[in-house]
């Protein structure tokens, strides 16, 4: 029996323990001084809109909260490439941060193999803060009151009618996608830079169909200068509970959103994703932001990077299947 290596055994234990707590230690004093400077927060998106004031809100409260500095810059371009390419080649320190909606989820597919990171492997969630279902409108010179009436008429005049939408890939572009798959329906995408031009074109009849978040329609709406004809959801939206369901109407049971989820660069320290997110679920869930968020009709959700994570997971795969289906080509 070789009782120098018996002996020694527990030792090589024991320093493969000590070894692991000392590199553990850096990370534990970073997450425990976090954070010690200005925290960058990148909405690759412009000012303005529903994805830039929700970010602005909700930091706004965070900081209350905590008395942290977060600085606030739009990196706008490429549909969110950009904004999400500077946060994916950041520092993993916990001092950069981002914000991203649908598109995000989109662009796995849209831009296959062209993407300079991945939309899963070069961040980790913090949370989803929450999702928007998508109301769909018509022209008042359209001839219809409902979903029903609007999938009997596109039946019988296939490629007549025409639905705008704020882009290529957007979440309102493929959820109209998906209606048309569902239903077995053929109208005609007419993409434009943003929702304002898309909307000018809906009152004036020359498109029929336009499909955004109700914080955008409902003003419209509500002046009546368009018709609502259904929101994307199972259950009608705070804030538009005039406005029935797509199965109300007399649609197929399809949901589509736009939604709000905050992401960092990969390898962060769990330490301060946690943090992060706990502060973040913290803000969505108080009073304040639940009333505002109802305004901007946003269900708050307020989740764990794990419940984030697979809640993206799921977006990806669903879109991916719609973009495929309909062969959407990226702009």
């Amino acid at each position: 029996m070789n009782t120098h290596r018996t002996l020694n055994a527990p030792l090589h234990g024991l320093r493969r323990v000590l070894c692991s707590l000392l590199l553990a230690l850096p990370v534990l004093g970073l997450a425990q001084s976090w954070p010690n400077k200005p925290i960058k927060w990148i909405i690759p998106y412009p000012p303005g809109g529903i994805t830039d004031s929700a970010t602005r809100m909700l930091v706004q409260k965070v900081q209350e909260q905590t008395n942290w500095s977060i600085v606030i810059d739009n990196k706008a371009g490429a549909n969110s490439i950009l904004g999400a390419e500077f946060v994916a080649r950041s520092a993993p320190d916990g001092y950069t941060f981002l914000t991203v909606i649908g598109a995000h989820a989109a662009n796995a597919t849209l831009y296959a193999g062209r993407l300079p990171f991945d939309v899963v492997k070069s961040f980790v969630p913090v949370s989803l803060v929450g999702i928007a279902p998508l109301l769909m409108t018509a022209s008042p010179t359209l001839a219809v009151k409902d979903v029903r009436e609007l999938i009997a008429y596109a039946k019988q005049n296939p490629g007549k009618l025409s639905f705008g939408s704020s882009g290529v890939g957007a979440a309102a572009h493929l959820t109209q996608e998906l209606l048309k798959q569902v239903a077995g329906i053929d109208m005609v995408h007419v993409p434009y830079k943003g929702t304002a031009p898309a909307m000018n074109d809906l009152i004036a009849g020359n498109i029929q169909i336009l499909t955004d978040t109700p914080s955008a329609l409902m003003p419209q709406v509500r002046a009546g200068k368009i018709k609502a004809l259904a929101v994307f959801s199972p259950k009608r939206v705070p804030g538009s509970l005039e406005v029935p369901t797509i199965q109300e109407a007399g649609g197929p049971a399809i949901e589509g959103s736009t939604w709000v989820l905050f992401l960092a660069p990969a390898n962060t320290p769990l330490e301060i994703v946690n943090k992060m997110s706990q502060e973040v679920a913290k803000a969505v869930k108080s009073n304040e932001m639940l009333a505002r968020f109802e305004g901007l009709g946003i269900e708050a959700v307020g989740s764990t990077p794990e419940e984030a994570s697979k809640f993206l997971t799921d977006e990806i795969v669903k879109w991916a299947r719609v973009i495929s289906s309909a062969n959407v080509k990226a702009e």
